[in-house]
């Protein structure tokens, strides 16, 4: 049964990395819906903008989060990453969580074959294969370690195929593979602890659905994709 699990795992690997290598091309704006607790809170969107070989994807983010009508958490960001053909060449953020500013500016160094990072969580390389953590892009399901789209740390991660659902949102039903993303070392502190469930659609090949719990039960749900 295990053997089993582990073959579907790959196949489903393998089908995502084929239909990745055009997933730039199909779409011009992704729109996802951030909810706490059942209530809406805020948004989450990216634009896709394209000129040759050169892609930029930007994503702008905005929630708050209220208790007996005052705001007690506030979080804005906005990021820009650049890919020249399926390469990330660099990644700037810029983030205000309450009054505490974050940021990352990466960029990929040829010679090296690796990223520098400058973040306010850490300063140094990261190797090519990771991935930036955000829920655009289904590569975060083949990675083996993040680099957070916030502060810049890098994060090692176990993703697990859990099984075939159905999810009925804003009035559309997606055929979707459920997995979970789970920090490799799940003794960190919580609140640097990766615990994801997410929901992929092979058809579209988006992320339909994203789930954690974190002072409270967290989503982020794809409401629009043109």
């Amino acid at each position: 049964m295990k053997k089993t699990i582990v073959l579907l795992f790959l196949l489903l690997c393998s089908t995502i990395s084929i239909a990745h290598m055009g997933h730039y091309n199909k779409y011009n704006k992704i729109e996802m819906e951030i909810f706490r607790n059942g209530e809406l809170i805020g948004y989450n969107y990216y634009f896709f903008k394209r000129k040759n070989d050169e892609t930029v994807v930007t994503n702008q983010v905005k929630f708050s989060v209220k208790l007996l009508g005052a705001t007690i958490f506030q979080f804005e960001g906005f990021s820009e990453e650049k890919y020249l053909k399926d390469q990330l060449i660099s990644y700037n953020s810029k983030t205000l969580q309450n009054d505490k500013k974050k940021f990352v500016n990466l960029v990929f160094d040829k010679k090296s074959n690796k990223f520098d990072i400058k973040g306010s969580s850490y300063n140094g390389k990261a190797t090519n294969d990771n991935i930036i953590g955000n829920w655009w892009s289904h590569k975060i399901l083949q990675a083996e370690s993040q680099i957070s789209p916030i502060s810049g740390s890098i994060k090692k991660q176990v993703v697990t195929f859990v099984g075939k659902d159905k999810i009925n949102q804003y009035g559309k039903t997606y055929e979707v593979d459920h997995f979970t993303i789970k920090s490799k070392d799940m003794s960190l502190p919580e609140n640097k602890r990766l615990n994801f469930d997410i929901w992929f659609d092979k058809k579209s090949s988006m992320i339909i659905k994203v789930s954690y719990s974190r002072m409270g039960d967290w989503e982020y749900r794809l409401k629009n994709f043109e």
